[in-house]
């Protein structure tokens, strides 16, 4: 092997170590030489190791197969959460434990909606996350509009109405790796209870996805305080385009019904273990993902492979015997579907104690991409420096919209927040559906993966 240049020149100026902000407000510059050879070796190693690894699809597809979905307060998430810890304790991690959190508990029930008028044709439908019930066959007109601002612009036109929100998600943008999720799910999140301040009755929303084989995906409505709330549900793309048709040619009418209940809170836990360092044990480095799922495939791509990314990072890390001087802790995080308690609980049980860094890994399991930083510009100049680290994974590309749901507790305190990026092209189209099982998982992606955050998380607790 030739020798290795320096991944940064001698004398080069890189922003100072990534202390939390209540430590130093200011980063101080210094000289940086050269990475490390041992960060060089290990990036070495981890890359060497995940070639043909299967042991994290292995274990994703014993808990997709023996449990399924994961939703909040199901029977079947506890006997995972369980599970978890089981197979962590037996890779010989220390601290492994359940931490107790109450979770909402709802309950999707049966379902069905059909167009009624001017023809007789089943509609395919997916609850809401949350919402409420219909307490029968509800019936009414459809209003088709193309976006969430054309509810205010109807107002009292909708009184009454089943209001049909047909807003496209764009395409995915392969060179920016833009969804359009974030412009296009407020339509879910928010469609009801806009649609129930002007007077709707219900609301339907085309699924948010690019891309459907008449695939509905589900998700969280939120609804406001204050407003009355209404029956939400998905519809797919192409029943979104037949509704807008006949809605285009005269009146049309459709029957819904959902059975769905909200039950009291649930008991639950985020599941927790640790890879102790030898010489800081105390400050900690978490790593993770949720351990929920919508109740509609078997959460392989949201978020199975997540948690398994995290479980067999420290396992690689341990097999090459690289104890970094802090510590690495697991969490997998319960409830970040429809309520976030894992991240809230997590959050008050050890917000006090000293983390460096936290990488959450919930954005599917595409080729390794790289990580998303969420800090300040000299934080991500720091780590855009460990790029070099990454390429024989093809986890070079650092950029700075990073973080995640489950470590933002965490991040709001000035904690150094990381999302694991992965090339994100068909993650919305499984996402939330019942199409997110565990054949759609590429087991040498989910290898890489697992490398990248194993490198990620040895560097920010060996540094």
């Amino acid at each position: 092997m030739p020798p290795r240049e320096p991944a940064v020149r001698p004398g080069v100026v890189v922003p100072g170590p990534l202390l939390p902000s209540r430590e130093a407000s200011v980063p101080r510059p210094v000289v940086v030489a050269a990475l490390p050879e041992a960060w060089l070796e290990a990036a070495d190693r981890l890359t060497a190791l995940a070639n043909g690894r299967r042991r994290g699809w292995e274990k994703l597809g014993e808990m997709a197969d023996r449990f399924g979905h994961r939703l909040s307060g199901s029977a079947a998430l506890e006997r995972a959460i369980d599970w978890t810890l089981e197979v962590m304790r037996k890779d010989g991690l220390v601290n492994v434990r359940r931490e107790k959190v109450m979770v909402p508990h709802w309950v999707r029930g049966a379902e069905r909606a059909r167009v009624v008028a001017p023809i007789d044709r089943p509609l395919v439908v997916l609850g809401l996350g949350g919402t409420v019930g219909t307490k029968g066959p509800l019936r009414g007109e459809v209003v088709v509009l193309d976006s969430l601002a054309q509810i205010a612009e109807k107002g009292a036109a909708l009184r009454g109405k089943i209001v049909v929100l047909n807003q496209a998600m764009p395409a995915f943008n392969a060179e920016t790796q833009d969804s359009g999720y974030r412009d296009t799910v407020p339509i879910r999140t928010s469609g009801a209870s806009e649609a129930a301040k002007v007077g709707a009755k219900a609301l339907l929303i085309r699924s948010v996805t690019a891309s459907s084989l008449r695939t509905p995906h589900t998700g969280a409505v939120r609804y406001a305080e204050g407003v009355a709330k209404i029956p939400a549900a998905a519809i797919t793309l192409e029943d979104a385009e037949l509704l807008a048709r006949l809605a285009a040619r005269g009146p049309t009418q459709v029957e819904l019904s959902l059975g769905a209940k909200l039950l009291p809170d649930a008991v639950s836990g985020n599941a927790i273990a640790e890879l102790r360092g030898r010489e800081l044990p105390d400050e900690i480095v978490v790593i993770g993902g949720h351990i929920d799922s919508w109740d509609t495939g078997d959460g392989s791509t949201d978020d199975g492979s997540g948690c398994m990314m995290a479980m067999d990072a420290v396992v690689m890390l341990k097999e090459l015997g690289l104890v970094p001087r802090r510590t690495i802790r697991v969490v997998l995080f319960t409830n970040e579907e429809n309520g976030l308690r894992g991240a809230t609980a997590y959050h008050a049980a050890h917000g006090k104690e000293r983390h460096v860094a936290a990488i959450e890994a919930d954005s599917g399991n595409g080729a390794p991409l790289g990580f998303g930083v969420g800090g300040t510009p000299a934080q991500l100049a720091e780590i855009q420096t460990y790029a070099r680290l990454f390429q024989g994974l093809g986890a070079t590309r650092i950029t700075g919209d990073g973080g995640g749901a489950d470590i933002g507790p965490l991040m709001k305190d000035g904690v150094l927040g990381l999302g694991l990026h992965p090339e994100g092209s068909a993650y919305f189209d499984l996402h939330h559906s019942p199409a997110d099982t565990f054949d759609k998982i590429d087991p040498d992606n989910l290898a890489k993966n697992t490398a990248a955050m194993a490198l990620m998380a040895y560097v920010l607790a060996e540094r």
